[in-house]
């Protein structure tokens, strides 16, 4: 009697009811033993395909129809023993690892009893050999998770001869005002070229983007009020000086609720018409041509990897400006690595811990965060502080011995302020000697929050040449789906990074 149809029921049946799957995902909770608390960034392999576990240990995999009961799923995560077995054997969606004992090769202790400053300068020294920059096409994910928060919003009305425009009505108009919002956006793709030579191109496959449509629309409703305010009580020919402080700039009655969107000083009119253009561009961009906004985005986070020569994150390639300490051994998988913490020696903004191949110096992984901020300005009332700057980098080796980026995560946190007077005045062309007509005067008093967090996971790398590159022809026609809540079936058939559950509970004030 042949039992191969009964197993492959009882397989498909594991696959798709134990492992709470929906259609042909594979899902699972990946926990410490002892502790039973998540595991976070484990990496799930399977028939040469991986993804990583997210903040919360979960996953999910895509299977095809090449999947056979006896593949193996192999987890692993530094410090614990890696898991390896058919995925036939797992029985439950809770995937148990067990903390490792760590066991020194004698090899590393008696030949390479390096120096914690002896092993970075050979990170320096290979990172040319280690990190090649050939032509590559990359399946990937990313997903972009912005977060505004207003913990301040005041203006005193000092005087008026506008009348509605009193403190009564700016009250009510800033009580309008969203105190928190929330965006996500998230994208499937295939990035074909080699950010070093700022040759890309990106086949767009599938996006989303999800936040609360009406938040948006109050802001802008509150817009178009003020405007329509501004145009019931002006002369014609009437138009705007606006004073901050002890200087001003003119500008049109319509371009007033623009111009005080701006975090600039009003004293650089040069620099405050540039940023407005830049900022209606890139809004140009995101709408007209989506795929072309998140290739730069893809760009800058490629550009700006540690291991490049040139970027803000410079721990391993300026390491005059840190202090580094070897802390242990231990192992990557079944690398063996020295584990590295760093912190500033001066001026420096970083601290954090690098993990780096015991054989070729390389670095598999990285976790920083700032020390202080990274970014610091204030003047005549303005300031910006860039109060969070924090992540992890991990990379992976390819089947020609060279590393490149398998997951990335930033999380930036700006706190923008401006506190000081503000005049607007309404002056005429038409009207002959003394022109001004109406004013506004009070004190501002302004704190806006932005926290911007990426994740990048790289599924596939394959190496491409010139031919392949040139000859493929981006898609460009793709735009985001617009989701009011987390939809579990939207990605189905999509390898992505498991979102966490702020993201899954997440649901708009009004459903489309």
């Amino acid at each position: 009697m042949n039992n191969k149809p009964t197993h492959l029921l009882l397989f498909t049946f594991f696959v798709f009811t134990i492992l709470n799957t929906n259609a042909q995902n594979l899902s699972a909770n990946v926990l410490d033993s002892i502790t039973q608390q998540p595991i976070p960034y484990a990496t799930v392999q399977l028939k040469e395909k991986g993804v990583i576990t997210n903040e919360e240990g979960n996953f999910n995999f895509i299977l095809n129809e090449t999947i056979q009961e006896s593949d193996s799923l192999i987890i692993s995560s530094m410090g614990y023993e890696t898991l390896a077995k058919p995925i036939s054997e797992f029985t439950s969606s809770r995937i148990l690892l067990v903390p490792k004992a760590i066991e020194l090769r004698e090899v590393i202790v008696s030949n390479k009893n390096y120096t914690a400053d002896e092993i970075i300068d050979f990170v320096v020294e290979n990172l040319d050999k280690n990190y090649k920059t050939d032509l590559t096409k990359k399946r990937l994910f990313h997903r972009s998770s912005n977060f505004d928060r207003w913990t301040k919003s005041d203006f005193k009305v000092k005087k008026s001869s506008i009348d509605i425009l009193n403190q009564q009505f700016l009250d009510s108009v800033i009580t309008t005002v969203p105190k928190d919002n929330s965006y996500y956006s998230e994208i499937v793709g295939d990035l074909y070229g080699n950010p070093d030579e700022e040759l890309l191109k990106l086949n767009l496959l599938k996006a989303s983007k999800l936040f609360d449509k009406s938040k948006e629309l109050d802001a802008e409703k509150l817009e178009e009020k003020f405007n329509e305010i501004l145009r019931e009580n002006v002369k014609e020919g009437s138009y705007f000086k606006i004073k901050s402080g002890l200087f001003g700039t003119k500008i049109d009655a319509e371009e007033v609720s623009e111009f005080l969107e701006e975090d600039i000083d009003s004293t650089d009119v040069a620099a405050a018409n540039e940023q407005l253009e830049k900022k209606k561009k890139d809004k140009e961009l995101q709408q007209k041509n989506y795929a072309n906004w998140k290739k730069s985005q893809l760009n800058n986070i490629f550009n700006n990897l540690p291991t490049q020569e040139d970027n803000d994150l410079n721990f391993i390639v300026k390491s005059r400006k840190y202090d580094y300490t070897l802390q242990e051994f231990t192992y990557l998988g079944n690398d063996a690595v020295y584990v590295i913490s760093f912190k500033p020696s001066g001026s420096a903004d970083f601290e954090g811990t690098l993990y780096i191949n015991a054989d070729d110096f390389a670095v598999l992984q990285i976790d920083y965060s700032n020390v202080k901020p990274v970014k610091k300005f204030s003047l005549l009332g303005i300031s910006t502080n860039t109060y969070l700057s924090k992540g992890k980098v991990i990379y992976q080796k390819d089947a020609f011995d060279h590393y490149g980026l398998r997951y990335y995560e930033s999380e930036v946190g700006e706190r923008i302020g401006v506190r000081r007077p503000l005049k607007i005045i309404e002056k005429n062309k038409i009207v002959k000697g003394k022109n001004k007509q109406n004013e506004l005067s009070g004190d501002m008093d302004f704190v806006f929050i932005n926290v911007v967090k990426n994740e990048l996971i790289i599924f596939e790398s394959d190496q491409i040449d010139q031919a392949t590159f040139d000859g493929f022809t981006e898609n460009n026609a793709v735009s985001p789906t617009y989701m009011p809540k987390y939809d579990p079936n939207f990605w189905e058939g999509y390898a992505i990074m498991e979102p966490n559950t702020a993201i899954k509970e997440f649901k708009s004030t009004t459903i489309d």
